[in-house]
């Protein structure tokens, strides 16, 4: 790493905790580092090592290269990076402009159960967890495996239906594209 791209590491590390809404306690209680330690990485005024950077990366769910901000190798993949706020966590799966877009999203526990309406068109489908989808004047539970689609227009809020934080993929469409679903019938054709 060359010094300014460690100089610029005190910035980054302090604009993710920011973002993630974590104190440096909550971090250091995460982390094992301690409050005095992150605090001095945060002002520069601590070099970071890999031992201090690595429960960082792991904590803030981001790669190292993502961590420090490294200039780009040339390697061909795509990689998406997570965004986080409010403690969730969206991962988008989808790059292209328009159309409908796929996310995984990582929703904690205690949202604000704060019905929203906007444009779109919403297919949910639950990983792991249980969701609780309010929807208008519904108000459902969905389990790994099931799955949901609405008019975003309609009232609407989801998140865990648990104590504890549930996972679910997210098909997206700002202009109310729908999700196509074929299915096999019983002779083995397509519809």
């Amino acid at each position: 790493m060359s010094d300014t791209t460690l100089d610029n590491i005190g910035p980054r590390l302090r604009a993710l905790r920011a973002d993630r809404d974590l104190t440096l306690t909550e971090l250091a209680e995460r982390t094992g580092i301690s409050v005095s330690t992150l605090s001095r990485l945060e002002s520069g005024s601590r070099r970071p090592t890999l031992e201090l950077l690595l429960p960082l990366a792991r904590s803030h769910g981001v790669t190292l290269d993502e961590l420090v901000d490294a200039p780009e190798t040339g390697d061909p993949r795509v990689t998406l990076r997570p965004t986080t706020h409010h403690g969730m966590t969206v991962i988008p799966l989808t790059r292209r402009p328009g159309g409908i877009q796929a996310y995984k999203m990582v929703l904690p526990p205690q949202r604000v159960r704060e019905q929203q309406v906007h444009e779109g068109y919403e297919w949910i489908y639950v990983l792991d967890g249980r969701l609780r989808l309010l929807l208008g004047d519904q108000d459902l539970v969905l389990t790994p495996g099931e799955a949901a689609e609405f008019d975003t227009r309609v009232p609407h809020w989801f998140g865990p239906a648990e104590d504890r934080p549930v996972e679910v993929l997210s098909l997206f469409g700002t202009q109310g594209e729908r999700a196509h679903v074929r299915a096999r019938t019983r002779r083995g054709t397509t519809s």
